[in-house]
């Protein structure tokens, strides 16, 4: 199942049940598990190990080196799960230092032209549609939905269920459950529709709705509305929206409504 065009490096290991189409080229130190598809003009590269059942389409790059001027040529690595397919030209790169691999979890969707930078740790089931780019050091959440021509900030974190829409970008961290549109850090209410497909209760997400609007819509600042839902928002999914922005040392996004105008204080 490997074209005679390819180019696969002795010390690679590839599980009996890969295939590999023309030209592609995979280096030493790659490990490629059981039902992984690499395509024509592929190149894996690197210390890079994945699972099952992985498939890459045409000319796509694995595992190189990253866009970062104080790598020095370490044997960095790249960790991907099962069950994910990497369209047309998806860039994914290793990690700048050996104390940290760049990470990629199983069953998530990078359409064509989608850029991984370094460090970046990606969850489940995430979807970067055609253009996407996440720099260095994000964290990005389970079920996370990048639109098309999408940014992330470099040590940006992505909550659970957010969604970016078309041409979005966020430079602050974005909560989770949580819509950023069109242009730069600004919310515009609830993924309700990824909220529901997630089996999400409906008492849930009057919960979320409630958080939402005395963390956004109320016009205090992000220290005074966290107060004042500190104690009326104890679980669940409202709870969890809570904790991630507590922990936030990039700021937050604002909603894009937001009355008073007030800047975060921190």
């Amino acid at each position: 199942m490997i074209h005679p065009t390819a180019l696969i490096h002795p010390k690679s290991r590839l599980d009996s049940t890969v295939t590999v189409g023309p030209y592609a080229v995979i280096d030493a130190g790659v490990v490629l598990g059981p039902g992984c598809v690499v395509g024509p003009h592929v190149h894996i590269t690197g210390q890079t190990t994945m699972g099952a059942n992985n498939r890459f389409h045409a000319g796509c790059v694995i595992g190189d080196a990253p866009q970062d001027l104080k790598y020095n040529a370490a044997p960095t690595r790249l960790r991907i799960g099962d069950d994910n397919t990497f369209r047309e030209h998806v860039t994914v790169h290793c990690s700048n230092k050996l104390g940290e691999d760049t990470v990629l979890g199983s069953h998530n969707l990078l359409m064509a032209h989608s850029h991984v930078g370094h460090n970046s740790v990606v969850g489940n089931h995430v979807v970067l549609a055609n253009g996407a780019l996440l720099a260095g050091h994000v964290e990005v959440a389970d079920r996370v939905f990048f639109s098309g021509n999408t940014m992330a900030h470099q040590f940006c974190r992505i909550g659970t269920l957010a969604l970016m829409q078309c041409g979005a970008a966020a430079t602050k961290d974005v909560p989770p459950f949580c819509i950023v549109r069109n242009g730069m850090n600004h919310l515009c209410g609830l993924n309700i529709v990824g909220l529901r497909r997630a089996g999400v209760p409906a008492e849930q997400r009057l919960q979320l709705k409630k958080l939402y609007h005395v963390l956004f819509r109320r016009g205090l600042n992000l220290s005074q509305a966290l107060q004042a839902a500190e104690h009326e928002f104890t679980d669940g999914p409202a709870r969890q929206m809570l904790d991630f922005i507590a922990g936030s040392k990039r700021g937050i996004c604002v909603d894009a409504g937001r009355a008073s105008g007030v800047e975060d204080s921190e």
